[in-house]
């Protein structure tokens, strides 16, 4: 990335013609592995799928289009603490009269502000979307450092705790000194983490998830439901964890060949994004899926992204059980996973709405761009003033 100015840059990126060709022709060179007859998804991801959008990337897909669909949404670089950022800036299409919330939007892995690229206008300008005008937000939704268009630290990677630090830091850089927060995945810890550190700043926190469980108290005093959720979150940390293992451990080791293999790459990710969502891949078009996997190719950040795992793996159990005061949202989209029970929300963060939607999954903003955007506005409504 090119040096970046302190104050933000219009970022309007566009992929060089001799790196497309590059990436077409190690997709026709792919190594295909074996694999059993009928065995589809039950061993992670189905060969027969990925050799249609592999197929497909090299000879059909046109990411240029795609890059100059992206370019439509207000895009910008900044420095921030030291880092190149890349982020959305949209700003409210609202009634004068009516205040507006400042948001900021924290994606998770496997993404970047792909995540949120479906809600942008639905959260800027609500009425031109059959909702009130009244609800509209600024939307300020930034890449990571080391995912997407963001620069990837030198030294050590940043934790969720180093990342809200850096996100409360772009909302003064952008004239915000108070504002809503909002996430899922690792962007779920970022938001809680500004709720944490910088409650006099955070109006009200809204995430998809509450985190994988962290207690350090009398295990008596949990309730029946938080027990049984413990159980559930063990066995899917044992039959579906492995990838944040790996992450946690040796993420330079899988790096060298994700970063190598485009069809390793598009592997490694969609079979979480058909593990994760309601609907499985079919949740996506072939071109929303190429599309998240380009910017992960292009900008070569897939082992910058895992890193993080590793960071957060080091942050201290006293910070993991803080519990937080701001006033926190909940939606549980039912296609998630691990979904916690009410009482533990309750024990970690002062819960003022949890909502069980019906529709969705882990990539939910993306997946049902209209219900997550139905959820924030109707969640930070009475957080709103001049």
């Amino acid at each position: 990335m090119p040096d970046t100015p302190l104050i933000p840059e219009p970022f309007v990126p566009q992929t060089a013609p001799e790196a497309i060709e590059d990436l077409r022709a190690r997709l026709r060179a792919t190594r295909w592995p074996d694999a059993p007859e009928d065995v589809g998804w039950s061993l992670g991801t189905d060969i027969d799928y990925l050799r249609g959008l592999v197929a497909y990337w090299a000879d059909g897909f046109d990411w240029p289009a795609q890059e100059a669909a992206l370019a439509r949404l207000p895009r910008f670089r900044a420095g921030v603490g030291g880092l190149g950022i890349h982020f959305v800036h949209a700003r409210a299409v609202s009634l004068p009269s009516q205040p507006v919330v400042p948001l900021v939007l924290c994606h998770g892995w496997p993404d970047s502000f792909w995540r949120y690229s479906k809600v942008v206008s639905l959260l800027t300008d609500p009425g031109a979307h059959g909702a009130d005008p009244a609800d509209a937000f600024d939307v300020v939704v930034p890449d990571m450092p080391g995912f997407g268009y963001s620069d990837p630290p030198a030294g050590a990677p940043l934790n969720s705790v180093a990342v809200a630090g850096l996100w409360a830091s772009l909302m003064s850089i952008l004239g915000y000194e108070r504002f809503g927060a909002a996430g899922g995945d690792l962007g779920s810890h970022v938001s809680r983490y500004l709720a944490l550190d910088h409650p006099d700043r955070v109006a009200a926190v809204h995430r998809t998830d509450g985190g994988l469980p962290v207690f350090a108290g009398d295990p008596a005093t949990l309730t029946a439901g938080e027990r049984a959720w413990f159980a559930e979150t063990a066995t899917w940390s044992a039959t579906e964890g492995a990838y944040g293992a790996l992450h946690r451990t040796k993420p330079q080791t899988l790096a060298a060949g994700l970063n190598d293999s485009p069809a390793g790459l598009a592997a490694w990710i969609v079979e979480k994004l058909h593990a994760w969502s309601d609907g499985g891949i079919d949740s996506y078009t072939r071109d929303e899926v190429l599309t998240l996997l380009s910017i992960y190719w292009f900008t070569g950040t897939i082992g910058s992204s895992m890193r993080m795992y590793h960071a957060n793996a080091a942050i201290s159990a006293r910070q993991l059980t803080r519990r937080v005061e701001v006033p926190s949202g909940f939606s549980l989209f039912a296609g998630d996973v691990v979904r916690p029970p009410r009482a533990w929300l309750e024990r970690t963060a002062n819960a003022v709405r949890v909502t069980e939607p019906e529709r969705g999954g882990h990539f939910a903003a993306f997946e049902e761009p209209e219900l997550y955007a139905q959820e924030l506005r109707e969640f930070f409504r009475p957080y709103r003033r001049p």
